[in-house]
């Protein structure tokens, strides 16, 4: 019965946690009436994003260290990608953080995106709010990396870290607006790397005529995380930045955002890409096959 399992996920239980983000990624009986019975939480997301290789995983393994150190309790999100095919998760580079897997204040999960065009999981929003009722002090949420999607993660988090590296520099001058829009931190990790100050330079530079007085908002760290080099100051950012967050215009719109996103996924619950799949292969083979015509007529 879900509603003993929300009780028991209310009281701490981990496993109930577990069972709890099984029951509703699988959109199980009772998953619903769980979400509308959750508490109000204010607990805060930190939302760390970039493209891949720029070493989020180990960034995001010393970040645990440091919270875990000064007694705080921390649930991990992996958003990796999944095959089209089968929609399975394609990446298993979770080992750097292998020793927090069993670790009673450090809960982590990765999810695959599952087709999701966005690039995060499609029950992300219901997952993190299950997370926020069980009452850790924060919450890592770490995407897959692939571009224009990381843009979701800023309807997301509370504060978005993106991650860049000093080889980045023609990704960076060819990099999306709405990319850098989003970011409330970068980070150039590795930066122990040859151009490191030169990078930070231009991007400083491209963050200038790019917000105007927001740019002075947006702090540029520079971190080596595989040697926990500037990680302590990235963390005293994130922190400082969740504490300065309060009500704005943009918490209503990240909150429209987010009801965007869930009346989206339940009207389209009825279609499977299976389905979908099996109808356009029947009609492929007649001939003459018109994507545009065929959504027309079944849709």
């Amino acid at each position: 019965m879900w509603s003993e399992l929300l009780n028991q996920l209310l009281r701490g239980d981990i496993k109930a946690l577990a069972r709890s983000i099984s029951l509703v990624e699988n959109e199980q009986p009772g998953y619903e009436d769980m979400l509308r019975s959750l508490p109000v939480s204010v607990a805060k997301i930190i939302g760390i994003t970039g493209p891949p290789g720029a070493g989020k995983s180990t960034l995001v393994d010393s970040l645990i260290s440091l919270l875990v150190n000064s007694g705080k309790r921390v649930a991990v999100l992996c958003v990796d990608p999944s095959s089209p095919f089968n929609l399975g998760a394609l990446l298993g580079d979770r080992i750097r953080m292998s020793d927090w897997y069993t670790h009673p204040n450090v809960f982590i999960r990765s999810l695959a995106t599952r087709g999701s065009m966005g690039g995060l999981h499609p029950k992300i929003i219901e997952i993190t709010d299950l997370l926020k009722a069980f009452q850790f002090d924060h919450i890592i949420v770490e995407t897959v990396g692939v571009g224009q999607s990381e843009i979701e993660i800023a309807g997301l988090a509370d504060v978005t870290v993106v991650v860049v590296v000093p080889e980045a520099g023609d990704e960076v001058q060819t990099m999306k607006a709405g990319l850098m829009e989003i970011a409330d931190i970068f980070v150039v990790n590795k930066s122990d790397r040859p151009d490191a100050d030169t990078f930070v330079r231009n991007l400083r530079l491209m963050l200038a005529p790019s917000f105007g007085k927001h740019y002075n908002e947006v702090p540029v760290v520079k971190t080596v995380a595989s040697q926990k080099e500037g990680v302590e100051e990235l963390l005293s950012i994130i922190l400082n930045q969740l504490q300065k967050s309060h009500l704005t215009d943009k918490t209503f719109w990240l909150l429209a955002e987010k009801a965007f996103y869930l009346i989206e996924q339940k009207r389209m619950a009825d279609i499977s890409k299976v389905d979908l799949k099996k109808e356009i292969e029947s009609v492929y083979q007649k001939g003459n096959f018109n994507l545009y015509k065929f959504i027309a007529d079944k849709y």
